[in-house]
C-alpha cells in the first residue's frame, strides 16, 4: 500500500488575510503616508497579528511594494500591430489602471516620499511607470521611422506629454474622459486616415 504523500510544514496561508492586510496597507499610505505606515497599524486595521504581517512582508518597504504591484488592474497589451494602435493601446491600459479606486491618492503619497524614503518611489517607477514609459517611447519610436510621424519628434518628449496629460486633466478636474487616450494621441498622432484634431 502506498504511502500517503507528506503534509505540507505550517498552515496554508489564507487569502483573505493577505487581501486585507493589502487593503489595510494601502489605506494606511494613503491616510498616514509611508511615514506613517506601520506594521502594527497595517496589522489593527486588517484584524491579524504584526506575526502574520512579517510572515507574508519582511518589512515596511517591502509591503508598500506590494501596495505598488496591487495597483495594476490590467497588465500590458501585446506588443505587436501597427506603432500607432499599439500607443493607443498603451494609452488605453494606463486609463484603464488610473481608473482604479484611490490610485492616484497613492501615487501622490509615495511623491511625497521622494525626500525621505526614495526607494519606496523607486519601486513604484521600476515596477510600473518605466515599463509603460517604455513600451510608449518605443511606439513612438517606431512611428518616426515609418514617417507616420516627423524626423524630428521625439519619442522621449512625446511620451512625457501623453502620459503627463492624464495626470493633467485628473489634477485638474478629478475626472478623465473614457476617451481621454483617443484625444491626447490625436494631437500628436493624426488618424491613420490623415484627420486632423
Amino acid at each position: 500500500m502506498e504511502a500517503p504523500p507528506p503534509r505540507p510544514a505550517g498552515r496554508p496561508r489564507n487569502p483573505e488575510l493577505d487581501t486585507a492586510i493589502l487593503a489595510a496597507a494601502e489605506q494606511q499610505l494613503r491616510e498616514a503616508g509611508y511615514a506613517g505606515m506601520s506594521m502594527e497599524s497595517v496589522a489593527t486595521v486588517a484584524g491579524t497579528t504584526v506575526p502574520a504581517v512579517r510572515r507574508r512582508f519582511r518589512s515596511k518597504a517591502g509591503l508598500a511594494v506590494a501596495v505598488i504591484d496591487s495597483l495594476r488592474v490590467e497588465g500590458m497589451p501585446e506588443a505587436s500591430g501597427p506603432p500607432r494602435v499599439l500607443a493607443l493601446a498603451i494609452l488605453r491600459n494606463f486609463h484603464a489602471n488610473l481608473l482604479r479606486e484611490n490610485s492616484m491618492a497613492v501615487v501622490g503619497t509615495l511623491l511625497a516620499e521622494e525626500h525621505r524614503n526614495p526607494e519606496v518611489l523607486a519601486a513604484f517607477r521600476a515596477r510600473l511607470v518605466e515599463p509603460r514609459r517604455t513600451a510608449l517611447r518605443e511606439a513612438l519610436a517606431a512611428g518616426v521611422r515609418c514617417g507616420e510621424l516627423p524626423g524630428s519628434a521625439d519619442p522621449e518628449v512625446l511620451a512625457s506629454m501623453l502620459i503627463g496629460a492624464f495626470y493633467a486633466r485628473y489634477v485638474a478636474t478629478s475626472d478623465v474622459p473614457d476617451d481621454w487616450a483617443e484625444q491626447s494621441l490625436r494631437h500628436v498622432w493624426p488618424d491613420a486616415d490623415g484627420a486632423q484634431p
